[in-house]
């Protein structure tokens, strides 16, 4: 029950942090935000730590947890490297992916198509995320899979926000029908670059993606 309770604090200061609610270097009030979500300090303290393992919060023994946004060419570079990685995955996966593993994999990007038919954001991101977990562990190298991962939780609040953008859903799921056809094709070469290109923030989506961070910049919480 704490875990369940963390996990939607957590959600949801995510969105007051990136949304401009809280501002840069603010620190959180343990206390009212113990009161805003009627529960105990504890699992408010492990929403504080996913958030801190994600790089929105910084924790400081004995002073508490301040609020910390990354500056756009910080977030840039972190999704240059999730590229990286993702198309690393893609490209071992399309080579070593068993029949059951790419069942999932196909199963996953259903349900993504099922989130975008509904229009549901939220079902949506969890069902990419989903699919992409299954690509790491597709790829064979638990390392990278480790990596890929660690990674993609700093990302989460990020990416979740460019599925924001308008019609971003309907191009995400363009292209993982791409990655899904690589993969049944065992075409190394082509899941690397549909990868790749999934994620990389560059042209169109890197100004999406500058508009949007720059509109949540943080204002002062009321």
């Amino acid at each position: 029950m704490d875990q369940r309770r963390a996990d939607k604090i957590r959600e949801t200061l995510e969105q007051l942090i990136i949304t401009g609610a809280f501002a840069d270097g603010e620190r959180l009030d343990e206390i009212r935000l113990s009161e805003r979500f009627s529960v105990s300090r504890t699992p408010l303290r492990e929403a504080f730590q996913m958030l801190a393992a994600s790089g929105l919060l910084e924790l400081v023994p004995r002073r508490g947890a301040y609020v910390r946004h990354p500056g756009i060419i910080e977030l840039v570079e972190m999704f240059e490297v999730m590229a990286e990685l993702e198309g690393m995955c893609g490209r071992l996966a399309a080579r070593r992916l068993t029949n059951d593993g790419l069942g999932a994999i196909k199963q996953a990007a259903e349900d993504c198509e099922t989130a975008l038919g509904s229009g549901n954001a939220d079902a949506y991101y969890s069902e990419n995320e989903r699919f992409h977990n299954l690509l790491y562990e597709a790829s064979g190298n638990s390392f990278l899979a480790a990596e890929a991962r660690k990674l993609q939780r700093r990302l989460q609040p990020f990416r979740r926000m460019q599925l924001r953008v308008r019609g971003r859903m309907k191009q995400s799921m363009d292209e993982h029908r791409t990655i899904v056809a690589a993969l049944e094709a065992g075409n190394a070469g082509a899941a690397e670059r549909a990868l790749r290109d999934h994620i990389a923030v560059q042209g169109e989506k890197f100004n999406d993606l500058m508009a949007q961070y720059n509109q949540s910049k943080p204002k002062r919480a009321v």
